[in-house]
């Protein structure tokens, strides 16, 4: 199996590293083509009518200048032009939660999405900045359920869907499918300099935490890993109400 790693916190992220780990426990075919520095933030945009630079770092590790869509865009057209393209594509381990309106906003999903388009396999995975580090019992249970969406992908991966997981500050922890909730992050701006007609705005990644009972952030606080299946328009695979009480197909995902 030929597994392509990506990120949007950067090459050189400790989520990255983790997830490189995770997936050397399944296969000797692992790549990573990742940004050269952080991305948060900048979903799903491409780079039009300029270039971006891919050089390789290290052994089947490839830095890119672009996006994290440009990410699997340089690895399909380059790193695999001429051989075989990858089976599964991993995206993260985003710092940070990745819930509700984040799902639009991150670069962590977009490379998960833009495998979609690919028509392959993609997971992309996220975890609370105040995660605990990962030993090799939790590198083993990752590679784990990694393995189980693997195994599972018929009933998952079709039609452009690809999962979002987030994990929670501990595992090993269950896992289930959520329902996809409602939390705004960049709620809070600071204005570091202004006047009549301009002025020098950054954006916050504070959120509120909203939640409801059975949403990813009611997960993750719990303790367990939480689990939605999106596609490129934003649809579950399965209705909102199965998610809270998931069908077959997100029960052998999540299994």
């Amino acid at each position: 199996m030929r597994i392509l790693l990506s990120n949007d916190d950067g090459i050189d992220a400790p989520g990255l590293a983790t997830l490189e780990r995770a997936a050397a426990l399944l296969s000797d075919d692992v790549w990573t083509v990742a940004p050269s520095g952080n991305r948060s933030g900048f979903g799903h945009s491409i780079t039009l009518r300029q270039q971006f630079i891919v050089e390789e770092v290290s052994n089947r590790r490839y830095s890119c200048s672009g996006t994290p869509a440009d990410c699997v865009i340089a690895a399909m057209h380059w790193v695999f032009r001429d051989d075989i393209k990858p089976d599964l594509v991993l995206s993260g381990i985003n710092e940070g939660r990745n819930v509700a309106e984040d799902v639009s906003y991150s670069g962590t999903m977009a490379v998960a999405r833009e495998a979609a388009l690919c028509g392959i396999a993609g997971v992309a995975f996220s975890m609370p900045r105040d995660s605990k580090a990962y030993g090799d019992e939790e590198i083993a249970w990752l590679a784990a359920r990694i393995e189980g969406f693997w195994s599972a992908r018929q009933d998952w991966a079709q039609d452009g869907h690809w999962l979002s997981v987030n994990l929670p500050r501990s595992v090993p922890a269950p896992m289930r499918a959520a329902r996809i909730g409602r939390d705004k992050c960049a709620t809070r701006v600071i204005i570091h300099a202004e006047d009549a007609r301009s002025a020098s705005i950054e954006p916050l990644a504070d959120r509120n935490y909203t939640t409801t009972p059975g949403d990813e952030n009611s997960l993750i606080d719990s303790g367990i890993a939480s689990v939605t299946c999106l596609n490129w328009m934003g649809h579950a695979l399965v209705p909102a109400r199965a998610l809270s009480e998931p069908d077959d197909a997100l029960e052998k995902a999540v299994a």
